[in-house]
């Protein structure tokens, strides 16, 4: 018997597939949908404290191997997007992850706060996104000790589980892992998109997007996905969970991501390859995959590449 269950900082899921933050997670009805779609778990678009409208379209395009997007994180704030979790989870029975952003460590600890007034299941600090402009005029995410500070300000503020969201765009990803890890951090989730990439039109010799630059996700992405959860399960010792993020679009690539060390795997660009039933059959694949190598559960596969 194939068990396709895991566990989130003890949260279970009954399958490993998360939609990641930013895909269909705006309201509520479409976090349902998503749901009914077969996902393990969902999760929000990063909400802020006040509305912000992002940038102007367009704000996405496709190429033959993924994705670039710079929608510049558009939210409806924290009150309307509370109401949206609400309804989520009196509606589905699957773990609700909050992903949140803030333009300050302070303002960081300000919305976990608020947000935990909804009781999502899970909080995701988005510390990774290039498009927020923080105090330090770059993303949180690119230093270890400003990404334990916010990591530390969200823990202070919430009982809920936190996951902090890493950026490939640095250095040493595992640096930055065991920066947030001792500072509190319940889980990582590797990686949000890489980049900044653009896209020309020649016919009208501009930039495609209107912020002229986005981050890259989709399959051309996967290789770097999975070095980098390779490289935070041995910067911390294999110690906390991991979700894997990046280009995950069969079940073999989920797989793939387990063996490099994470228990579970974020699904965002390949709803556009797919479909929104994507997640149903990603975990079909898995368990597929199972059967045929003698894998009884998630958790045997976990790290093994190490």
């Amino acid at each position: 018997m194939v068990d396709l269950s895991t566990k989130i900082c003890r949260v279970r899921l009954d399958n490993p597939t998360i939609l990641a933050s930013g895909i269909l997670g705006v309201t509520g009805a479409s976090l349902v949908n998503v749901v009914k779609n077969g996902a393990g778990a969902v999760t929000t678009k990063s909400i802020g404290i006040e509305p912000r409208k992002g940038h102007p379209c367009p704000v996405i395009l496709t190429y033959d191997k993924g994705m670039v997007n710079a929608v510049g994180l558009s939210t409806a704030g924290i009150e309307e997007s509370s109401a949206e979790i609400g309804f989520a989870k009196k509606n589905s029975r699957v773990p609700i992850i909050a992903s949140i952003f803030a333009c300050s460590v302070k303002e960081f600890g300000v919305i976990s706060k608020e947000i935990s007034k909804a009781k999502p299941d899970l909080i995701e600090v988005n510390i990774s996104c290039p498009n927020v402009e923080s105090e330090f005029g770059r993303p949180f995410g690119t230093d270890p000790k400003i990404s334990a500070d916010v990591t530390r300000s969200v823990k202070k503020n919430t009982n809920i589980p936190v996951i902090v969201k890493l950026s490939p765009n640095v250095g040493n990803i595992g640096e930055i892992a065991k920066a947030v890890a001792a500072a509190g951090a319940d889980a990582i989730n590797a990686i949000n998109t890489v980049g900044p990439g653009m896209a020309i039109n020649i016919e009208a010799k501009t930039p495609v997007l209107s912020n002229k630059r986005g981050g890259v996700s989709g399959p051309a992405i996967k290789p770097i996905a999975v070095r980098c959860v390779y490289d935070v399960y041995d910067a911390t010792n294999g110690k906390i969970p991991i979700i894997g993020t990046g280009g995950i679009t069969y079940g073999r690539d989920a797989v793939e991501m387990f063996m490099a060390g994470a228990s579970a795997v974020g699904i965002g660009t390949a709803v556009y390859y797919r479909g929104i039933d994507v997640f149903s059959k990603v975990s079909m694949e898995i368990k597929e995959f199972m059967e045929k190598e003698g894998h009884s559960s998630i958790k045997e596969m976990i790290g093994v590449a190490h």
